[in-house]
């Protein structure tokens, strides 16, 4: 049986969404769909002569078969994740009111125009790219492809790292809300995480599949978001007035402001947009800017309400887990706390999507999700990844300060300069001296930023080591 072709759209410049008629007229990439594998999809177009991009137009994950309805739901679940109870304390309290909200309102902003640069480039030269690596391979070359792998995989590694830790403190959580004995091990906590997300990774086998849970995760983020607020507006109403300086000494309080206005950026990034996009039927770039927007206005909601109410209820003290400073009912914190749980093991699975989709595709996973061999290959290699990440979350002392680092050293520059600067490559004959200014503006300004985070990242590391011995 031989596979079906279904044509896409062309590119389509600008945000209007609009195609001009030389574009329509232009031969499109196919996307065919092997017969009889409901998740053995793969692109084909016009291939590139790099050698390094030969083998990158398959996937063994399902792809272009989703609406923005899809993106949407996981780009929501992505922002809104259990980090949202810790950014009062990483942001607001180093930032103050003043710069702590226009910088969260400035960061939406930018992060949008970014991450919307980067939806128009999905289909850049009559060929869909679906991953971000493949797309920095096409426009820069062989160096550019592996400089962009290595980047994006080590920023949504060390995400996952965290999402651990997360779920580990939030079971710390309730575990302490009911025991006192202090019993429970960093390690035993971070095994019990470990094994939460395995079990996960083990039931879903793609980002296409994960429809039931990001339902289940939006109705757990709800939980967390209303629970954290009650109990925050309840504390803030009952409490004193509170003490909003930025604690520190001034050249203390200098690189922590540099690294909150980092972190300001770190919540609106998922550094994986073309595989999101990768997933949308056509017209994919459309579809994705549609999944962009409501993100970028419904979807902040409630972590703009965590983050400012949190930060009203408790000023300076905020605590790095908002759950923690609580006063509620046991039972309301420990739903929270709960939900939490839950969230941030299935926004682990969906940013080890691109590692989970690079080996299924090397070791050529095909057929049904259910085969055995699919089985076995998943636990074994999925659950090889989660030691890994569960191993090193264990021996992190200081892994805020390592979230830190790697999100001077890999968001910024995947989330702003690269975007920027690949636009002005793809785009630059087409672009006028004021837009290429434009772009080379932000390509500066998100450089030193990330430059100057990394320092202040560095330091603070080498300040909590010298303070723990």
């Amino acid at each position: 049986m031989m596979p079906a072709a279904v044509n896409l759209d062309a590119e389509i410049e600008g945000l209007s969404l609009l195609s001009d008629e030389n574009e329509e007229n232009q031969q499109l990439p196919q996307v065919y769909v092997q017969g009889g594998a409901k998740n053995s999809l793969y692109i084909t177009a016009n291939q590139h002569d790099d050698p390094c991009l030969d083998d990158n137009a398959s996937t063994a994950h399902q792809i272009s078969k989703e609406s923005w309805v899809h993106a949407c739901a996981v780009l929501t679940t992505c922002i809104n994740s259990a980090y949202i109870l810790g950014y009062s304390e990483i942001i607001m309290v180093h930032l103050g009111w003043v710069c702590g909200v226009v910088g969260f309102i400035a960061a939406t902003t930018l992060s949008l125009y970014a991450s919307g640069l980067i939806a128009k480039l999905h289909e850049y030269d009559g060929k869909r790219h679906i991953r971000y690596r493949d797309l920095a391979g096409y426009i820069y070359g062989k160096k550019g492809y592996y400089t962009i792998w290595i980047l994006q995989y080590l920023n949504l590694f060390m995400a996952n790292i965290g999402f651990i830790i997360m779920v580990g403190s939030a079971f710390q959580g309730v575990y302490n809300l009911f025991r006192d004995d202090n019993a429970l091990k960093l390690s035993q906590r971070n095994l019990i995480a470990g094994l939460a997300c395995f079990i996960l990774a083990i039931m879903v086998p793609h980002l296409s599949a994960m429809a039931v849970w990001l339902r289940l995760s939006a109705i757990f983020t709800v939980i967390y978001v209303v629970v954290a607020l009650a109990v925050s507006i309840g504390d803030g109403v009952k409490a004193p007035p509170r003490d909003y300086s930025i604690p520190g000494t001034l050249t203390g309080r200098i690189f922590m402001a540099i690294l909150a206005i980092s972190n300001c950026f770190v919540p609106f990034s998922t550094g994986m947009i073309p595989e999101i996009q990768a997933t949308l039927r056509a017209p994919a770039t459309e579809n994705m800017i549609k999944a962009l927007c409501v993100q970028f206005t419904v979807g902040v909601i409630p972590i703009y309400a965590v983050v400012f109410i949190g930060y009203w209820a408790y000023g300076s003290s905020t605590s790095s887990y908002l759950l923690n400073n609580a006063s509620g009912p046991a039972w309301a914190k420990a739903f929270a706390n709960v939900a939490a749980f839950f969230q941030a093991t299935i926004n682990f699975h969906i940013l080890a999507c691109p590692s989970y989709e690079y080996f299924d595709t090397k070791y050529g996973l095909k057929g049904s999700a259910l085969a055995i061999r699919n089985l076995l290959f998943r636990i074994t290699i999925r659950g090889s990844y989660l030691l890994v990440t569960s191993l090193i979350a264990a021996l992190l002392p200081f892994f805020g300060d390592f979230i830190g680092l790697i999100g001077s050293i890999c968001v910024l520059p995947l989330t702003f300069v690269i975007p920027n600067h690949m636009y002005l490559v793809a785009k630059g004959t087409k672009l006028n001296s004021l837009q290429k200014l434009w772009h080379w503006f932000f390509i500066i300004i998100f450089s030193v930023m990330s430059v100057s985070a990394t320092i202040a990242s560095v330091r603070l590391i080498v300040i909590d080591f010298w303070r723990s011995n």
